[in-house]
Formats: C-alpha cells, sequence, structure tokens
C-alpha cells in the first residue's frame, strides 16, 4: 500500500530532476564554448605560422559559428523570469474585419509554427475554430522545448497587416489586425486554488469534418471560471476526458497570467510609472504593399525580408524585445 504522500514526493522529485537536468545542459554548454575558444585560440596560432589560406577559412568559419553560439548563450541568459523556461501556451484571435482578419491570423498561426520547427519545438493544437471562407476565428497551441515561454511572451500583443487583399475584387489596399496571447505551460503546485465550485462545464460536439466520432458524441469541453469571468475550450481530442484535462490546463495558466499582471501593475504603481494597455497597442506592422517591412514599435528593429518573417524567422525581433526588458 502506498503512503500518504506518495504521489507528492514522486512529483516533487520530478521537478528536481528535471531542474538538475537543465543545469547540467547549461554547464555542459559552457565547458564546450569554453573547449571552442581553446581550438580556435590553437587555430590562430598555426595561421598566423603557416599562413594557410585553408587554415583561415576554417578560423573564420570557427569564429562565425562561436559569436553564433555566444549569442544564443547570451540570449538565454536573460530568461530569468519564473516561468521563462516552461513550455507556452500561445492563443491567436483575429480583429474586426471577418474573413481578411480571419486571413492574417491563420498567417500568424502558420509562422510561429514554423518558428517552432526552426527551433525543434513541439506544437499541440489545442483548440482550432475555422473561419467561415478562409482563415480561422481561433487558435490555441502549446509549445513544448526548452525556454518556449521565456522567448514567445514577446510575441504577445497586437500585430498589424498591411497588403494588397485576395478577397478583394477591386484590388484595394487593407489592413488587418491579430492579437496573440503568450501563457507559460505550469506544472508544478502553485498559488492559484481552483475551487470546483467556481467553475461552470460544458460539453458539446466537436466541430470539424470528418471521423466517426466527430459530431456525434460532446467530446468538447468548454470551462467557465465563475469569479474572474474566464472561459477555456478544448475539442481538438476524441476523448472528453483528455479535452477536459487540456482545458484545465489553459484555465490555470490564464489565471496565472492573471495573477502575474496583477503583481507587475502593484510593481508599477510602487514605482510610479504609468504602465500601458498591452492589448491596445500593436507591438510590430507586416507590410506587404506598397513597399516590404516588418517593423517592431517597441525596439525599432525592421527588416524588409517580410518572406523570411512569414517563415518563422522572428529571432532578431525576439532577441531585441528581451534586450529591452533586461536594461528596464
Amino acid at each position: 500500500m502506498l503512503q500518504p504522500g506518495f504521489w507528492d514526493d514522486l512529483e516533487h522529485s520530478r521537478q528536481l530532476n528535471q531542474q538538475l537536468a537543465g543545469l547540467k545542459d547549461r554547464v555542459a554548454r559552457f565547458a564546450s564554448l569554453e573547449s571552442a575558444l581553446q581550438d580556435l585560440e590553437v587555430m590562430l596560432e598555426l595561421c598566423q605560422e603557416e599562413q594557410d589560406p585553408l587554415l583561415e577559412e576554417e578560423l573564420t568559419a570557427g569564429l562565425e559559428d562561436l559569436a553564433r553560439r555566444l549569442a544564443d548563450t547570451e540570449l538565454e541568459v536573460l530568461l530569468a523570469g519564473p516561468y521563462d523556461r516552461n513550455d507556452a501556451i500561445l492563443s491567436l484571435h483575429p480583429g474586426a474585419g471577418g474573413t481578411e482578419s480571419q486571413d492574417w491570423a491563420q498567417m500568424l498561426l502558420r509562422m510561429y509554427t514554423r518558428y517552432c520547427e526552426n527551433h525543434n519545438y513541439k506544437v499541440e493544437v489545442l483548440d482550432l475554430l475555422p473561419g467561415d471562407e478562409a482563415g480561422i476565428k481561433s487558435a490555441t497551441i502549446q509549445v513544448a522545448g526548452p525556454n518556449a515561454y521565456g522567448y514567445l511572451k514577446c510575441e504577445k500583443g497586437v500585430h498589424r497587416l498591411v497588403r494588397i487583399s485576395p478577397f478583394d475584387a477591386a484590388g484595394r489596399r487593407h489592413t488587418s489586425f491579430a492579437s496573440v496571447d503568450v501563457l507559460p505551460v505550469v506544472e508544478e503546485e502553485v498559488e492559484v486554488q481552483i475551487r470546483p465550485e467556481d467553475l461552470k462545464i460544458d460539453t458539446y460536439r466537436s466541430g470539424g469534418a470528418g471521423g466517426q466520432h466527430v459530431n456525434k458524441t460532446d467530446s468538447a469541453v468548454r470551462i467557465t471560471h465563475l469569479p474572474t469571468g474566464i472561459v477555456v475550450a478544448c475539442q481538438n481530442e476524441r476523448s472528453q476526458t483528455y479535452n477536459r484535462m487540456a482545458a484545465m490546463k489553459l484555465l490555470k495558466a490564464k489565471l496565472i497570467d492573471l495573477e502575474l499582471r496583477k503583481k507587475e501593475e502593484e510593481l508599477a504603481a510602487l514605482r510610479g510609472e504609468q504602465k500601458d494597455i498591452a492589448w491596445g497597442n500593436q507591438i510590430r506592422s507586416y507590410v506587404f504593399h506598397p513597399y516590404s517591412l516588418v517593423k517592431d514599435h517597441r525596439t525599432g528593429v525592421e527588416t524588409g525580408n517580410v518572406q523570411a518573417v512569414m517563415d518563422g524567422r522572428i529571432e532578431e525581433f525576439i532577441a531585441a524585445c528581451l534586450k529591452q526588458k533586461a536594461n528596464r
């Protein structure tokens, strides 16, 4: 028979093992950087003695690789938040504008999916509501990987698109908006209590096409947290049990985010700072026409390679955002 508290002790042990593994990984990477630097110093001495062009090319390539690895390590050091090393839950919602904004939200979903692929992050779709004609009405994904929340938290805000609309027969230029919300996935116990009597749980039939199970059983789950009015839903899995577990995880993340924002507001009040309303400000503009430009309005970083950005190459924006937060 299991002793009382066995599962709590087991979970605590698992968390400690994860933390230990993370620390060992960081030490190993620092040791690898030091070793690479020593190898390059030896190679530099050989180049100075032998004047070998091939050896010089190898040295140049090694220096560039070391510089890239150092930049990545420096960026990771900036991740000092309590949940920066956790997985992330990313949600997208189109603004006003119907099909235009819904299509823009889907383009952003693809951009973040490609970013995750580039960094070997695992993406799981928790909830996806297709648009009536094109695009999506909403989407929620879970991103699993080292420091997923620490990096993706910089994407939280309103994203603006300017382009010639493919849905406008007259070929006019349109401006669309979509909001991105990013929350940490918190597995361990935190100071957030969810009482059963505070929850309203509804089940309904999953939307989407095809399948013998879809649309025939009430497998989708919607949970309303009555004290805060927060509503979460999950319909991705065929099992109501799994959908309920996923919805509870999302609810917990939203409640934790709410507590974090309250603490930030209290700190800002103590410092006498004027805090902006996050969801009322666009953080980045993506201009497809009359010129090509992606500009981050928080840091001033911009690029004319719009296609690369839409293919998930947003590291430059994230790095600038993290450095700005650190300087503040």
